[in-house]
Formats: C-alpha cells, structure tokens, sequence
C-alpha cells in the first residue's frame, strides 16, 4: 500500500467520523438528511475525481441511466446529481450496505427474473420521492473503452413512463484515463487500493443528456439509452465508438 494510499483512507475515515453526527441527528429530527450527498462529494475529491458537469441538472423524477467504469462512478453522481441508486442487493461487507442504505439506494437481485416485475415496481416507487434515481443499465463495471450491452429489464419500470417521470441518459466520461479508470476481472481490495494509490488528479466529466422520448418498448429505451451514451463518450477522436454488444 502506498503512501498516498494510506493518507487517503486516513482522509476517508475523518470525512466519515465528521458527517455521521450531523446525518444521524438530521434524520432523527427531520426524518431527512442530505449529508449522504455531502460525504459522496467528499469521497468523490478525497479519491482524486475533479468534477465537471455538462447539461441541466436533473429534476425529481427523473430515472438517470449511466455508464459504468469504476466503483468511483458512484461519488461521482451522488456529487453532480445528489441522486440515489439502484444497486445489486449483494454488496459484501455490512459496513458498505449500510453507507448504500443512508442514500435510499434501491437494492435489485437481476438475476431473478421472476421478481423482474416487482424490481420494476420499487424502481418506479422510488421515483415518486425527491432524489433522481441512477442505475447503471451495464450491470456491471466495464474497461472504459467501450460499452457493454444494457440489461433492458431494468427499464421495465419506465415503460410507460409513470406520470411526470423522465429518462435521462448520462455519459460519465474519464477522457484519456478512462481504461486505466476500467474495473475488469482485477480484486475489489486491489482495484481500490491502485486508484487511492493514484498521484494524478482525475478529470471527469458528467454529461447529463437530453431526456429520451417515451416508449412503452423496454429494449427500445434501452437501445436509445446506449446510443446516446455512447455518442457522447466517443464522439472525440481520443478513441472509436466500439458497436453493440462488444
């Protein structure tokens, strides 16, 4: 572990120590607390990500539909959009389920497709409260230079939209970083550890794209989701738009 490692965790450890009180006491007089979204943005820095946003902020309401690189994905919407998640149900150590839980996130199992409808339901509840809701439609992370394919079940909730919901697609963009950034077939412990290793800033951008027209077809939202990301990611010559399923 390196130095830089080590300073941190230590800086991790800290932001959580002075955003615990404040949250708990919040939620118990208010039933409510936005410092999950301030330690999100502070986990964001601490880790090195600098942040730039591109597009109108998301409104309540509003399903955003993401690409998924790195684990730091994560921080980095919860700091551009303030939103809340939609996870897989199995995240490994307590401690994390319970840091996921102080943000609403929504926790699916996907490979159940037998509850794919009641999956559709809670997404669709959940979209009634005031957060934007994110998920990362890939399922997975991938190797930032190029997409995977979309799991069009997870938009099953927004086909039909519910009333005054909107589906936004967004382009969490690395730039030149973006592979090394990739989280592919390397341990959870290693990957973390080689990005709080890193010395360098990382430049990110978060382009929040123009909501997608309504459709009542789940695997044509999803297409146009994937079409639009991917547009956004690989329109500049630093690399080539990879197609379908790649």
């Amino acid at each position: 572990m390196t130095a830089v490692a080590v300073l941190r965790l230590v800086a991790l450890a800290v932001l959580l120590m002075a955003c615990l009180p404040p949250h708990l006491l919040s939620k118990a007089l208010l039933g409510r607390s936005r410092w999950p979204q301030r330690f999100l943005t502070g986990v964001a820095w601490i880790c090195g990500a600098r942040i730039r946003v591109e597009g109108t902020p998301p409104s309540p309401r509003t399903l955003l539909a993401c690409n998924h690189t790195s684990w730091l994905d994560i921080p980095v919407m919860a700091a551009a959009t303030g939103c809340a998640f939609v996870s897989k149900a199995e995240l490994g150590h307590p401690a994390i389920h319970w840091l996921a839980d102080q943000n609403a996130t929504l926790y699916v199992r996907r490979e159940e497709r037998r509850n794919s409808h009641a999956q559709a339901q809670a997404i669709a509840s959940q979209l009634r409260n005031s957060q934007p809701l994110a998920l990362f439609p890939e399922g997975t992370t991938g190797p930032g230079t190029h997409l995977l394919p979309f799991r069009s079940t997870l938009f099953a909730a927004v086909t039909p939209l519910p009333d005054g919901a909107v589906v936004r697609p967004v382009a969490i963009d690395f730039g030149p970083a973006a592979a090394e950034i990739g989280w592919v077939d390397e341990p959870g412990l290693d990957n973390v550890l080689r990005m709080l290793g890193r010395t360098r800033p990382i430049p990110v951008t978060v382009r929040l794209l123009d909501p997608l027209p309504p459709s009542t077809d789940r695997k044509r939202l999803s297409e146009a989701a994937r079409d639009a990301i991917e547009s956004a990611l690989f329109k500049s010559p630093r690399q080539s738009p990879i197609g379908k399923g790649q």
